[in-house]
């Protein structure tokens, strides 16, 4: 499948590391407690520099979503969901909805991480839909 490959570089690899172990990781900063996605040098409320990694929970809500009817490209079938995910621990991130019909899938609905084979070396966190809010 010819699908658009993410770059994974030195400050990206514990995050997709985690994807390929079925963990969705965040980063974490030591110095204010804050927690973001996507990884960054620094720390985006303090600027600080002493960061880590925590397993995140893998629950949130949908905050924005939209229905893809035609496909970019041969590598995606259409239609699939791509939304705004707010993690229960503070970060937002793009992903895929997966494993549901389009018409229900609504702003505010629980969403549980899954992952899924993206590449044959790469696993990527979706979401599913959750009975939890």
């Amino acid at each position: 499948m010819n699908r658009i490959q993410p770059q994974v570089s030195g400050l990206s690899s514990e995050f997709f590391d985690g994807c390929n172990e079925g963990v969705l990781r965040l980063q974490h900063c030591k110095s204010c407690r804050a927690i973001q996605f996507y990884p960054r040098v620094f720390c985006k409320v303090c600027s600080g520099r002493n960061l880590d990694w925590v397993n995140a929970s893998g629950k949130g809500n949908v905050a924005s979503f939209t229905v893809v009817r035609k496909a970019l490209t041969e590598g995606y079938k259409a239609p699939y969901i791509v939304a705004l995910i707010d993690l229960k621990e503070g970060p937002r991130m793009m992903s895929n909805i997966v494993n549901c019909e389009p018409e229900l899938v609504t702003v505010g609905v629980g969403v549980r991480v899954v992952f899924s084979a993206w590449s044959d070396t790469l696993s990527l966190p979706v979401f599913e839909l959750s009975n939890e809010k």
